[in-house]
């Protein structure tokens, strides 16, 4: 980890917290997750500033790293030369790639640890600390999917420590579902107890203070997990199985779970991450994203029924059009394979650049990011208006659409533990997905879109297991772009769906199954960090996270 000294901010950050307004201080915590010196701020102040710090990771690196993995966006070649080469050619998949997610991600880990670990023995911040260990497993589970082992039981322990040991990832997921069962176990015994005066969480910019809710989101953490490691064996299957019978009747997430600490148009420091990444400043103005990022030919192909290319991958999509497709993308003059004009999303081929297939022959007809994933379906008439509802509606942090497809996942795997139907939470997803782009979902175009998908395997709930299981991927890559497209190639690797074309320059013939630890940890532990080659990352071996070994 790394060891360089670092400033405590987190008081100054706590003190400037309200609940209607934030400021640059208090979206800033420590940096140093082996540095924790502020052990006497409570949990109360350093929760809000913690989430708000991970969240920016989450809307921004892990926000272009699962879109490009994917092969949602492409880049406007006509912007900038050659972009996003390195992750189409992935031939630099080395200790530098995408090391923003370790390094924006292990200090907030570390600020919930801290949290964790405060002294309190008369009680009053048990529902703090169960936020913390909610958000602890949260985070960490995405360093063991996206990297394996992990330091972790001797991590956060400051000077104490400086050079923490790896511990085995499967290790690491058991521990951190004790922290999800250890949460809820705080939980009802603070609402239970009448000796035990706990503080309302009054900073809690996730849920405001509502326990019940911190519960379910940990029962769906818990559930992902899991579901996570379906396929292992042994006895990694026996646990698995056992904690599944935990979450039988247990309440799951059915709402956007979003994180707001008060975001506003004050300043750039003070917007929603998402919008300001990749699409406007407080000002109004576009930044550079924007203008480079577009959707790709293969999403492009695949909302729009697969009559841009007419190829045979995408046949379970052929003549039906996905009617979120221009809330996620904007609608342009397009051409369909047959050269007939149509108004619709036109994308990039990823690798290609002008004057190559699937590259358009200008840079105004491209689709871009659509307004939806900013403003839903509120009323709209400048962008201005649009930073204003992006601003008041948060980031969001887990979306009922994906807690809905894990449930039907769950169903359909193991229906004795699981007795809801997974039908029933499939299609809710697709609706609270469309729901929250502002898609119409009470004109015919919706009403045929539903209809057709019940008729199409590997893209609605019809078929074999197998193809219901690729419609839950299918439906899930659609619903979690531009919101959460990581987890979406984190479940790629483990299901394989749905059907991912790589990039026309790459030169692997499949996705990296783990990323290369950040060259942080080669200078500052090279005593334990693994040596990992940048080769190694595209097959399956003892580096590979565990549940994907098989």
């Amino acid at each position: 980890m790394k060891n360089n000294k670092f400033l405590v901010t987190i008081l100054a950050a706590a003190l400037s917290f309200s609940a209607t307004s934030c400021s640059n201080e208090f979206l800033d915590v420590n940096d140093n997750p082996n540095a924790i010196q502020a052990e006497n701020i409570t949990p109360e102040l350093i929760l809000p500033g913690a989430i708000t710090s991970a969240y920016r990771t989450q809307a921004g690196t892990m926000m272009q790293f699962g879109n490009l993995m994917m092969n949602s966006w492409a880049g406007n070649s006509y912007t900038i030369a050659g972009p996003y080469s390195r992750e189409f050619s992935l031939s630099s998949v080395d200790n530098t790639f995408y090391r923003g997610i370790w390094e924006g991600l292990y200090p907030r880990v570390a600020n919930f640890d801290q949290m964790e670990k405060f002294t309190n023995n008369n009680h009053e911040q048990d529902y703090y600390i169960a936020i913390a260990k909610i958000m602890k497993a949260y985070y960490m589970q995405y360093i063991v999917d996206l990297y394996g082992d992990a330091p972790y039981s001797e991590a956060f322990m400051g000077q104490q420590n400086t050079t923490p040991k790896y511990d085995n990832d499967a290790d690491i997921y058991k521990n951190l579902i004790s922290k999800l069962e250890e949460a809820n176990a705080l939980i009802d015994a603070a609402n239970t107890s009448p000796d035990i005066h706990v503080l309302e969480p009054v900073s809690d910019i996730v849920f405001g203070g509502d326990m019940d809710k911190w519960k379910a989101l940990s029962n769906t953490i818990k559930l992902r997990m899991l579901l996570r490691m379906s396929k292992v064996t042994g006895d990694l299957a026996t646990y698995r199985d056992a904690k599944l019978q935990t979450l039988s009747g247990a309440t799951f997430i059915d709402e956007e779970v979003t994180v707001n600490p008060g975001y506003s148009s004050g300043s750039d420091d003070k917007m929603n991450p998402f919008i300001l990444n990749w699409a406007r400043n407080a000002s109004g103005q576009q930044v550079s994203n924007y203008a480079v990022v577009v959707v790709s030919e293969h999403m492009a192909n695949s909302l729009e029924g697969n009559v841009i290319l007419n190829d045979g991958n995408y046949s379970k999509f052929t003549g039906l059009k996905d009617p979120r497709r221009t809330r996620l993308f904007t609608a342009v003059n397009s051409v369909d394979s047959n050269g007939n004009n149509f108004t619709g999303l036109k994308g990039v081929r990823q690798g290609n650049v002008p004057g190559q297939p699937g590259v358009p022959v200008n840079n105004v007809n491209t689709s871009k990011l659509g307004t939806g994933n900013f403003s839903g379906g509120a009323a709209i008439a400048t962008w201005l208006d649009v930073i204003a509802q992006n601003n008041l509606r948060g980031g969001v942090l887990f979306s009922k659409a994906e807690s809905n497809l894990l449930q039907a996942e769950a169903a359909l795997r193991w229906p004795s533990i699981f007795s809801f139907s997974p039908a029933t939470k499939f299609d809710a997803a697709i609706l609270a997905n469309a729901t929250w782009l502002g898609t119409n979902t009470t004109n015919a175009a919706w009403t045929n879109y539903i209809n057709g998908i019940a008729t199409r395997p590997g893209l609605g709930w019809t078929g074999t297991d197998n193809q219901k299981l690729e419609a839950i991927m299918t439906q899930k890559w659609i619903a979690l772009t531009n919101i959460n497209p990581t987890e979406m190639f984190i479940e790629y690797n483990r299901t394989g769906y749905p059907f991912t074309p790589m990039a026309t320059i790459a030169q692997f013939p499949n996705k990296p199954y783990r990323l290369v630890y950040p060259n942080s940890e080669y200078v500052a532990n090279s005593a334990n960090v693994p040596n990992i080659s940048s080769a190694q990352v595209f097959v399956k071996n003892q580096f590979t996270p565990f549940w994907n070994q098989n």
